[in-house]
């Protein structure tokens, strides 16, 4: 049976007792870095069972690996450095494919970068688009913020520590001056949370490294979150 198990973004209190047991009774386990994964269960006290890393770049050929060890009859967690393995992770093509080959597979539940920036945000939790991380490119990141132009759902994407200054000025440009919030380190001791109308986050972040992982979230088309027109800018 495949086991799909989130495992903790940053606290490792937030692993859940059914993740634990999965991962002591995994044959094998399927995660993105093999010492990360370690780190982890030498935490908690898990004797080292056979770690396989399964990334993008060999999912597909680690992928055959590991369906056949699920024909076999053996246990396989699938998991990966933080969250849930699926959510802007290849994990998701294994899923699907015990899905398609009639595989047994659960899903267990744990900490999510996503829901977490959205309910840390203070923005409406009514419905969200979660788009991973944006495109580097100046045009495509554009346009890649303009197809939410309209869309009424809060916006949530992941971005590297390099780009978040980038990230803010697009989506200012193509959506308006909309609240927003950039969430860091979300569960590490040094989280933080900075919110705010874009126009006030982006000289926080022009040009700047940001330490830690990012989350930012950006309010759907909605006029009462976004700056009204007689209001100065930061």
């Amino acid at each position: 049976m495949l086991h799909v198990v989130a495992t903790p973004i940053g606290n490792l209190a937030d692993l859940s007792p059914r993740a634990l047991d999965a991962l002591k009774a995994a044959d094998l386990i399927a995660c993105e870095d093999t010492r990360r994964t370690w780190a982890l269960l030498s935490a908690f006290g898990i004797p080292r069972p056979e770690l396989v890393s399964y990334r993008q770049g060999n999912e597909e050929r680690v992928g055959d690996t590991l369906v056949r060890a699920l024909q076999s009859g053996r246990s396989v967690a699938l998991c990966s450095d933080g969250g849930y393995p699926g959510i802007s992770d290849p994990g998701y093509r294994l899923i699907r494919r015990a899905a398609q080959e009639n595989i047994p597979f659960d899903v267990i539940p744990g900490a999510s970068a996503v829901d977490l920036a959205l309910l840390t945000s203070g923005l409406s939790t009514a419905s969200f688009t979660f788009k991973g991380f944006p495109p580097r490119k100046p045009g495509a990141l554009r346009r890649f913020f303009e197809e939410e132009r309209d869309r009424p759902h809060t916006l949530i994407c992941f971005e590297s520590p390099f780009r978040v200054g980038a990230a803010l000025q697009a989506a200012y440009e193509a959506l308006g001056d909309r609240e927003a919030a950039v969430c860091i380190e979300l569960t590490k001791a040094h989280e933080r949370v900075h919110r705010g109308y874009l126009s006030a986050l982006i000289p926080l972040f022009a040009g700047k490294t940001v330490k830690g992982e990012v989350a930012f979230v950006v309010a759907g088309a909605n006029p009462k979150f976004a700056r009204p027109p007689d209001e100065p800018e930061a």
